[in-house]
């Protein structure tokens, strides 16, 4: 099967999605011939490109198209919607003019499934739509936009995208719940998610990296540690008011990594010495950060539930981490946590309930260690690659639909 990739981050972008779409591409594409339509490289890319109207490339099975979007830098927000606008405006006449059998488009830019859903419809093709992070939801409940008439034209154009999509792809049964409120055939939307490799027990451990290990500790006689973005979507000054209320406990509470909100935050912690900001470490140095937190922070603020899916409980739970899941009890990290026993959650509204939970946790050192047993045990129930080979499942149905 011709299969046309829609999304405008693609390797060398950093992005979450550039990153998973070479993944799903790497998998898929020894069974079907794909080409990817990206724009120029714009996401902390490693390698910048030159201006083309389109240059085409070929890496390995698969050719990428690279329309001449403009490549401004992420962290302004309107010159990152002139790259979303002008990747859109050349990506679809080119689109419509390639072989193929079917269309999957992913979430950047954040309208793209609708982009997508038009596309497929014109080209008269099967689409499936692969949410990363459900739009306008996001915008609106991480008060990105306020609700009014375009968040109402955006949220009616994307039911329409999703109900004519042939295969919705989601990341959690949370995500699921969400989109089949929104009018869509359960049928239709398949939970596929992230994963993670698993160490094989043939495998020697790699050896941690003991300055990482120090730098991260800091001291601190209990370390929760949240690594990763540091967004809108998190309950941020939950974390703050109840690490503010454990510093006499020896508790400190580690962000690792930046994002939209890491600015706002460190003026929310200004004073509060048991509560540290670093930047993100090396990819090789990843076991030795995940490795040196006593227990891992993952919070989805409420009305988000199901909105955005944090794909790193897969690796926390490969490093054999517990988690403190600082989220809505309708959401897939306390859900699973809870059942398989390696996560305790506290709702994201409630700092005292927070800190009632740590405590409880630094007071019960065998639980703690058979929390950090379940993840290991859990890890394999999310190996990479039997989800990867959803993907060629879902795919393959679209054309027999």
């Amino acid at each position: 099967m011709r299969i046309l990739l829609l999304n405008l981050y693609y390797p060398p972008d950093t992005s979450a999605t550039a990153k998973m779409a070479h993944t799903v591409v790497d998998a898929i594409c020894v069974h079907h011939h794909v080409t990817v339509l990206c724009g120029r490289p714009s996401y902390d890319p490693a390698e910048r490109r030159p201006w083309r109207l389109y240059q085409t490339e070929n890496a390995g099975l698969v050719r990428v198209i690279r329309a001449g979007s403009t490549a401004f830098p992420r962290f302004n927000m309107k010159k990152r919607l002139i790259n979303y606008l002008s990747y859109v405006w050349l990506a679809v006449p080119c689109a419509l003019f390639l072989d193929c059998d079917a269309v999957v488009v992913m979430t950047d830019p954040p309208f793209q499934g609708i982009v997508g859903a038009f596309v497929a419809m014109l080209k008269r093709k099967p689409c499936a739509y692969n949410i990363r992070d459900l739009y306008p939801d996001m915008a609106v409940g991480g008060d990105i936009m306020r609700r009014g008439l375009l968040a109402r034209a955006w949220e009616r154009m994307h039911r329409w995208a999703l109900r004519r999509a042939k295969c919705v792809i989601v990341l959690g049964e949370d995500m699921r719940a969400r989109i089949i409120a929104k009018g869509v055939d359960p049928a239709r939307v398949v939970v596929i998610r992230d994963g993670v490799e698993p160490p094989k027990a043939t495998e020697p451990l790699l050896p941690l990296d003991p300055e990482i290990v120090r730098v991260i500790r800091g001291g601190f006689s209990f370390v929760l540690l949240h690594a990763g973005n540091l967004g809108f979507y998190g309950a941020w000054n939950t974390l703050i008011t109840a690490a503010r209320k454990l510093a006499n406990d020896g508790v400190g509470l580690v962000f690792v990594g930046g994002g939209a909100q890491r600015a706002q935050l460190e003026i929310a912690a200004s004073g509060a010495a048991n509560i540290r900001f670093l930047d993100y470490f090396p990819s090789n140095k990843i076991p030795s950060v995940l490795a040196a937190a006593d227990a891992h922070i993952v919070t989805v603020k409420r009305g988000l539930e199901g909105v955005v899916v944090p794909s790193k409980m897969y690796g926390i739970l490969a490093a054999g981490k517990p988690i403190v899941a600082v989220a809505p009890k309708e959401t897939d990290v306390v859900s699973l946590g809870e059942k398989q026993g390696f996560a305790v959650a506290a709702d994201p509204d409630k700092p005292a309930e927070l800190v009632k939970v740590i405590r409880a946790l630094m007071a019960d050192v065998t639980k703690l260690r058979a929390m950090g047993e379940a993840a290991r045990n859990a890890a394999p129930s999310y190996d990479r690659a039997g989800e990867l080979q959803k993907y060629l499942e879902a795919f393959d149905r679209l054309t027999l639909r």
